[in-house]
């Protein structure tokens, strides 16, 4: 979907070999030196390969918001649990909101492209 491409330039493409993002790529590096502390994580699948990397953001100290609804299974009632989990025990691991959320808080706040 030519929409969703990554801005040329802009925004870093980061091919993960494993389940998690941070595993043997240089997203912490990018992270770091963009001083970002907050992630906003979606993908497929909820359980796996969307947990492996809350999971790694995490103990590195990210704060993780999880988009529901940009996130999948292959099996609905393991997108459920995934998401059960990681809001579990008031956040262990992190946030989980919806797009609309997101879109919502954004909307309030001016982004200056040298923040991407």
């Amino acid at each position: 979907i030519p929409q969703l491409y990554p801005l040329e330039g802009k925004e870093p493409i980061v091919d993960k070999p494993g389940k998690g993002a941070f595993y043997a790529t240089d997203l912490e590096t990018i992270l770091v030196s963009k001083r970002i502390t907050t992630l906003l994580v979606m993908g497929v699948t909820t359980e796996v390969c969307v947990h492996t990397t809350v999971r790694e953001a995490n103990d590195r100290g990210y704060h993780c918001i999880v988009v529901s609804d940009a996130c999948a299974s292959y099996i609905d009632e393991f997108h459920h649990v995934g998401l059960k989990m990681i809001s579990a025990q008031g956040g262990i691991f992190g946030s989980v909101t919806t797009s609309d959320e997101v879109v919502k808080a954004l909307s309030s706040v001016s982004l200056s492209s040298s923040t991407l």
